[in-house]
């Protein structure tokens, strides 16, 4: 028997547990969560409902009961829950809106009610109701950390959808949807006037029917947006049978209308039979509506659609009989059908999206507008336009008087020429001043362009055909010229000799301005107004084929590259970095002579074309003299900023035949001064064009230099100072290329960190001197002994860097204090929150960390003393400092060390004398080639055991 109980037990736990509700997982950024799929919903509980909580924080799952609020429940609950995973307390709104389209069915639709009664909390108050008359709105508190369970009751059968919305952008939500709506129902409101106002203007029947529908839609727009319940009380029960009138109303007035428009009635009896049984049919559907909206829309529904379906074919089929209404309605039942389309795969759920409904909405009104002009083409079709025929010369005459251009008229046999309206009003001369001879018309012409226009009138004449066509500059009274085109044709007399000219004369400024901006915007920067690349490469071209006649015309291309400038546009935005570049621009344009140019290729990239100076010496002078121009402080929002440029130059020397092959070894140039570490002038060399084929061959090789095992550590110890025995290695990387041999860090690791590769050989690293640290302590015991590994950057922002360093410690077995992390001063100081952040958990895990190159970077004591790191390391500039002050420096720093908790390391001692005078500072390690060169593991490991040896002796 007691085993029995227990297993009850057991099965009762169980249960609870399986019917436990998920959690949804909610933070701080999240906005709108849809939580339609996660309500687990109850049906014919009663008024009283038991249901199993969420695990909470402690794991443990909870059984509530729940009593209903509302007397008239129906037993139907809901039960979600949520979870702030987040540290601070969070605001939500719990919205189930009252009517949705989508998913609201064909037949028995659900036309939307009020879908939550209350919503109880499994701890805490029970939700506070906003005010909305479109959806039930609760407003949720969650705790942080906290997990709750929430049971809604359920006011009617369905729940189509629950958001749980952040307030503020529920607010704009609902005011984006306003301004929508409003403007929509505005435009419906328009155009439902306007056709009434064309009824009353033409009173034949197709007017009243499209008035009829379009007042219809309005009011199925004011129904849907909740606009009637703005201007009428309506009470909770009675929104469905206004929206199923609505609907109703919206079927039988297209019905009318399609029956209205195509003229069934006057040639199609049989079809005036059918739409008024159609129409009666509707009108007791709308009575149905009062007793069960659901049906009555149903109904509506399908009736709409059969009319869209029966008026295509009515169209096909008087459309091919040449009806011309019937072809002119093609148009609008296109978008009828397309919309019939779109709202069955809405109600059907094919399209499940908030913007469906209102969209669907904003369609029907287009329909009606394209009715609506379909309808206006026939109001005002057969007014006096067509009522006779226009002569060719009446109908030339309209055409040049409605196109606004200027007849331009010459009488050859006089020599006469007339404007009409006068050309000379509008260049604001006196009247009549281009009258009269055609030489009248030079003074004021272009100089440009008088031999032309003379030119082309006397080819005419001379020809006795072809036609003028020209454009040519007028002055006008201000002294600014305008363009004309002139498009002109002889007319002929009987004897075969040309007695007139007449054409059109069209001001065409606007449109030559317009081009003239194109073309100087193609070729110009549109930041700086400097030409752009092409144009400077355009022009370099020239000057290099001067350059190969003989002539004593050498230029020379220098190209300038603004260092770190991306950093400007991060931290002071992209407007800020617009006006610096505007400020360097003019500072390097003052330093422009006339035979010389400037062009901006690029973001932050300038180029120069120099020569006014052929002298070496001189080039140099002006590179200099751009490097100062560059390094002069910029003051900008009270800050001032600094900049530097690598500067790369190159001078024609006869083997670059083209323009952009001496751009593109400045350009290399200017690259290898940037490798360098920027603000510098570097003169092009052959060797340089190899540099960028060796990188891509070194970043090819380096993907597979892993799987190859062509990557090796060495191991340079870390000494006592005491006695001179090892403390620790740290483990530096190698790589062995089969072809090239050894290749150093320096060229293949800034590799790595462009291609993203560092990541790969960081964890090498670390796991290849961890596995080896472990191997030493078996053969030796457990000593006490540490091993270094450096870390860069893209590792420091790794959010698995915690991780990976935990496995590595775990599976190796060794104590985390022995291993070692070096990261650079400058490393840390790049993103110093960051860096803390991250350097904490590392701490906790147990793994020390070093600060390496102590001192280089530009580091504050403030943020030093945040870091967790127990070890510093001195950079060997510090030893190597020939000043007086050397000495007082060094101990500074030891001191400072000691102070905070911290050993000193010295790296880079080169004799006996800096090591005894760091040991009397009270330096307590030291690593350099003094102490022993990087060597592979099995030599540390011969070493480590004749230092056993000798300790145990």
């Amino acid at each position: 028997m007691p085993a029995l109980l227990a297993g009850l037990l057991l099965s009762l736990v169980l249960a609870s547990t399986a019917y436990a509700i998920e959690p949804i997982k909610i933070s701080e950024d999240d906005v709108a969560l849809d939580l339609s799929g996660a309500v687990q919903i109850f049906r014919g509980q009663g008024k009283t409902f038991q249901v199993s909580t969420a695990p909470g924080p402690d794991g443990i799952v909870r059984r509530i009961e729940i009593e209903a609020k509302n007397a008239q429940s129906s037993g139907d609950w809901g039960v979600f829950a949520l979870a702030n995973t987040t540290d601070r307390q969070i605001d939500r709104l719990i919205v189930a809106p009252h009517f949705r389209l989508v998913n609201s069915g064909i037949f028995w639709p659900d036309l939307g009610s009020s879908r939550i009664a209350a919503i109880t909390p499994s701890e805490g108050f029970a939700l506070d109701r906003q005010v909305s008359p479109d959806a039930d709105v609760f407003q949720v508190t969650l705790d942080p950390g906290a997990v709750v369970t929430f049971v809604a009751e359920l006011s009617s059968p369905t729940l189509p959808q629950v958001y749980l919305w952040a307030p503020e952008a529920y607010k704009d939500s609902v005011n984006s949807y306003t301004l929508y709506r409003g403007i929509v129902i505005g435009i419906a409101g328009l155009l439902a006037l306007f056709l009434t106002i064309l009824f009353v203007v033409k009173g034949t029947s197709m007017f009243p029917a499209t008035a009829a529908l379009s007042w219809a839609v309005l009011a199925y727009i004011c129904v849907d947006f909740g606009f009637v319940n703005e201007i009428i009380e309506i009470a909770p029960g009675n929104q469905q049978i206004w929206r199923a009138g609505t609907e109703v109303g919206l079927a039988a007035t297209f019905v009318v209308f399609l029956f209205a428009y195509l003229n069934l009635n006057r040639w199609h009896g049989h079809f005036s039979y059918g739409a008024l049984v159609w129409m009666a049919g509707l009108a007791l559907i709308a009575g149905v509506a009062v007793i069960d909206p659901a049906v009555a829309a149903g109904i509506a529904r399908v009736s709409f659609a059969a009319t869209a379906i029966v008026g295509l074919g009515l169209i096909i089929l008087l459309g091919l009989r040449g009806y011309d209404r019937a072809i002119m309605l093609v148009p609008s039942w296109v978008m009828v059908l397309a919309w019939l389309a779109a709202c069955w795969m809405a109600i059907t759920g094919v399209l499940n999206n908030d913007m469906v409904q209102p969209a669907l909405s904003g369609g029907l009104v287009l329909i009606i507008l394209l009715i609506g002009f379909t309808v206006i083409q026939h109001a005002f079709a057969g007014g006096a336009l067509h009522q006779g025929l226009f002569s060719d010369l009446e109908r030339q005459a309209l055409a040049i008087a409605g196109s606004g251009d200027i007849v331009w008229d010459w009488d050859v046999l006089r020599d006469r020429v007339t404007t009409r309206p006068d050309v000379s009003v509008q260049l604001g001369l006196s009247v009549n001043t281009l009258g009269g001879p055609a030489r009248n018309w030079l003074p004021i012409l272009h100089g440009d362009d008088r031999d032309s226009f003379r030119t082309t009138l006397d080819v005419v004449l001379e020809h006795r055909r072809g036609k003028v066509s020209q454009s040519f500059r007028l002055r006008g009274a201000d002294g600014h010229y305008h363009w004309f085109a002139l498009k002109a044709r002889p007319v002929v007399g009987s004897d075969g000799e040309v007695i007139r000219c007449v054409g059109t004369l069209v001001d065409v400024t606007e449109q030559k301005k317009s081009e003239e901006r194109l073309l100087h915007d193609a070729v110009h920067d549109n930041l700086t107004g400097l030409p752009n690349r092409e144009l400077f490469l355009t022009r370099l071209e020239t000057v290099i084929s001067i350059a190969k006649t003989g002539e004593a015309v050498r230029p020379t291309v220098i190209v300038i590259d603004l260092d770190r400038f991306k950093k400007i546009n991060d931290s002071l935005g992209i407007s800020a970095g617009d006006t610096i570049l505007l400020t360097i621009a003019r500072r390097l344009h003052r330093l422009l002579k006339p035979s010389d140019a400037l062009s901006r290729f690029s973001g932050d990239q300038f180029v120069f074309m120099l020569l006014s100076e052929q002298d070496p010496a001189r080039i140099a002078e002006f590179a200099d003299s751009i490097k100062q121009a560059i390094r002069a402080p910029i003051n900008f929002a009270k800050q001032e900023i600094v900049l530097t440029g690598s500067i790369g130059l190159v001078t024609w020397t006869g083997a670059q035949g083209l323009a952009a092959d001496m751009v593109k070894d400045a350009e290399l140039a200017m690259q290898q001064a940037k490798r360098f570490g920027g603000d510098r002038i570097e003169p092009f060399r052959p060797a340089f064009r190899s540099v960028g084929t060796d990188r891509l061959q070194i970043e090819a090789d380096l993907q597979r230099a892993i799987e190859r095992n062509e990557l090796s550590l060495v191991y340079q110890p870390i000494v006592r100072l005491e006695d001179r025995s090892i403390a620790g290695f740290e483990a530096l990387l190698r790589w062995d290329h089969p072809r090239r041999g050894a290749i150093p860090p320096s060229d293949f690791i800034p590799v790595a960190e462009n291609c993203g590769l560092i990541v790969q050989l960081g964890m090498f690293s670390m796991q290849r001197a961890a596995e080896d640290l472990a191997g030493w302590q078996q053969q030796l015991g457990d000593v006490p002994l540490s091993i270094s590994v450096n870390l860069s950057s893209h590792q420091l922002l790794r959010r698995d860097l915690i991780n990976d360093v935990r496995t590595i410690v775990a599976r190796t077995g060794i104590k985390p204090i022995w291993f070692r992390l070096e990261l650079t001063e400058s490393l840390v100081m790049d993103n110093p929150e960051q860096s803390a952040h991250v350097l904490g958990k590392l701490k906790k895990i147990g793994v020390g960390l070093s600060i390496d190159d102590f001192g280089t970077g530009y580091s504050s004591l403030s943020y030093l003393t945040r870091f967790p790191f127990d070890t510093i390391k001195i950079d060997k500039s510090f030893l190597d400092d020939p000043s007086p002050k050397r000495a007082v420096l060094l101990k500074s720093m030891v001191n400072m060390a000691h102070e905070l908790g911290m050993s000193v390391v010295a790296e880079g001692i080169s004799d006996e004398r800096d090591a005894l005078e760091l040991r009397q500072m009270g330096c307590e390690f030291g690593q350099s080639f003094m102490f022993g060169p990087p060597m592979h593991a099995d030599a540390a490991l011969r070493i480590l055991k004749e230092q056993n040896q000798k300790a145990q002796a």
